[in-house]
């Protein structure tokens, strides 16, 4: 998802190649043409007004969450109305990812005192703040059966494992540096390598390391579905599959979308990735095939659910509802 450096590069730099934070270039978004549709051509059922801008989306049992500025803000909308039910005031900046787990909406806060909010999801309120810090933007939470998980260190060397009874932090996994990422599968915790080009296996049940695969340059975000563990390699905007039994990975789909910012998603049989400039774009889980890509202004931040994807137009501050319907066309 987009940062506050990354907003700046997008509007000072966007008619000329990027320069990440760690120095490199970062190539230009061409996509793949062959398979390109205009983005103004997918109509949403519903569009939501969040605030400035408009970033991490989470969908539960019940109800999509999604996070704002101007306010601070994480945004309930009920999916069966289709309208804004609960906004929690939040103390700074969402910029870690969202992850529900025990009742509660965990959300982690960047700024001058960084730390992790624990919201209620009967009571949409604010019930633990815990000075617990993410490793940073573009970093990310997850939830096992037992415990939320959280890299906790810039250098992104150590993952956190919370009890969610205490609020605590009950252990701490030391990972391969540059790791930054955590997407729990059940028995595994897996994290992106962002600086080692891996993705690691990490035991749900122990905390002990298992294994490390390597996938495509700079894997960012991740998802799983249709047996596999799927990376948003930002170094040259391709997706890497990984076999969640083998751990091998099976196959890279190139989407032509490298640079900071992006998402992953699994729903419906496919994986749905967005960035600003493409939206949308979408792969066959069963064949790995790049079916189709939409160009236009938007995206970012992205999910599944409820037979939609909910897509968040970052820099207009506005969340899209868009039906799976409609990306079915020919």
């Amino acid at each position: 998802m987009n940062r506050i450096a990354i907003r700046v590069f997008f509007v000072v730099f966007s008619a000329v190649p990027l320069v990440a934070a760690q120095g490199n270039v970062v190539p230009p978004k061409p996509g793949v043409t062959a398979v390109q549709a205009p983005f103004a051509s997918l109509r949403p059922s519903a569009t939501f007004k969040i605030g400035r801008t408009a970033d991490w989306v989470l969908v539960t049992e019940d109800a999509i969450w999604v996070t704002g500025t101007r306010p601070y803000s994480l945004q309930r909308i009920d999916p069966a109305t289709n309208t804004i039910v609960a906004k929690v005031r939040l103390s700074g900046e969402a910029c870690a990812g969202l992850v529900f787990g025990f009742g509660s909406v965990w959300v982690p806060i960047c700024g001058n005192r960084p730390h992790l909010d624990r919201v209620d999801s009967e009571s949409n309120r604010i019930t633990a703040v815990l000075p617990i810090a993410t490793a940073g933007p573009e970093a990310g939470i997850t939830a096992s059966s037992d415990s939320i998980w959280m890299v906790t260190d810039k250098d992104g060397t150590t993952l956190s494992r919370i009890d969610p009874a205490t609020n605590k932090v009950r252990q701490r996994t030391t990972i391969p540096e540059g790791s930054y990422n955590p997407l729990s599968t059940g028995k595994t915790i897996w994290i992106t390598g962002f600086h080692k080009n891996i993705l690691t296996a990490i035991d749900a049940a122990s905390g002990e390391m298992l294994a490390s695969i390597p996938v495509g340059p700079k894997p960012r975000f991740l998802t799983s579905g249709g047996g596999s563990v799927w990376t948003l390699n930002q170094g040259d905007g391709s997706v890497t599959r990984v076999d969640i039994d083998s751990r091998k990975a099976t196959a890279t789909v190139d989407l032509g979308i490298p640079g900071p910012g992006g998402d992953l998603a699994f729903g419906a049989g496919f994986v749905w990735a967005s960035t600003m400039g493409l939206p949308i774009t979408v792969i066959e889980g069963a064949t790995n095939r790049l079916r189709r890509q939409w160009v236009g202004r938007g995206g970012d931040a992205l999910r599944f659910g409820y037979e939609s994807i909910w897509l968040t137009d970052y820099h207009r501050g506005l969340l899209w509802r868009i039906p799976l319907q409609a990306t079915q066309q020919p």
